[in-house]
């Protein structure tokens, strides 16, 4: 059964004659689940590097909040390793996210999804999912959903599996959005601070919310030597 659910799954990927590539991945995995559409969140060191791939706006939007406030779906799934969802943002049985929920619902997302992306022990970042209306996904939606998060895993393995030593696979950047002005601010608040990536990317989202700004705004006013966070005082708040 596990088999010909594969079978059917790749079908669909590559039987239409379109090329496939990670939108594919995007495309395939919101169809077979019967969701509005959803997006791949990637990791390194476990520090979110960010989003490949997102079917239309409200999942990007989902994408980048994700990244921004560091809560959601996708990360909880990552962080946990299992799947989660919330089928109805607007009353959730559990309230969570309490950042990302208002601006989500915003945008149109009304139902969130995410399963991790691993292959053994290798972790390799989440998989969004969104609705526009409540609901939760049925059995066999969640059956494929679970089957599709293990091939968008091996495809990208694959797919950076032939990229040079130190570099990402080309098929990865196009249509990326990977923040590389926020991950080189993370870096620059981590020397400034003494502390890990992880813990400055941290300190970049906690500051940015604080602020009410956006945190790219913010990583570049740091890449720009404008804003520091090693004065008085922001040592001991970082740690």
């Amino acid at each position: 059964m596990a088999g010909q659910r594969r079978l059917r799954l790749l079908g669909r990927l590559v039987g239409s004659g379109a090329q496939l590539d990670v939108k594919r991945l995007c495309e395939v995995s919101a169809e077979v689940t019967g969701t509005s559409g959803g997006g791949i969140m990637v990791t390194a060191d476990d520090v979110p590097a960010g989003s490949i791939c997102s079917t239309d706006r409200p999942s990007a939007v989902v994408e980048e909040l994700q990244f921004a406030l560091g809560e959601g779906p996708c990360v909880d799934a990552y962080n946990g390793g299992r799947p989660v969802s919330e089928p109805d943002l607007a009353a959730p049985a559990n309230p969570r996210w309490l950042a990302f929920s208002g601006p989500a619902l915003d945008a149109g997302v009304r139902a969130v999804f995410g399963l991790p992306l691993r292959v053994g022990a290798i972790r390799l970042g989440s998989r969004n999912l969104y609705r526009d209306e409540a609901g939760e996904v049925s059995d066999e939606e969640h059956a494929d959903g679970l089957t599709m998060a293990d091939i968008v895993s091996e495809t990208l393995l694959v797919l950076q599996a032939n990229a040079p030593p130190g570099t990402l696979a080309q098929e990865l950047e196009v249509g990326a959005d990977f923040h590389y002005v926020v991950h080189q601010a993370s870096g620059m608040v981590a020397a400034q601070l003494d502390i890990s990536v992880g813990q400055a990317l941290i300190r970049l989202r906690a500051y940015a919310f604080g602020n009410e700004r956006a945190l790219s705004d913010v990583a570049e006013e740091v890449v720009a030597r404008i804003l520091r966070f090693d004065g008085p005082g922001e040592r001991d708040q970082a740690l």
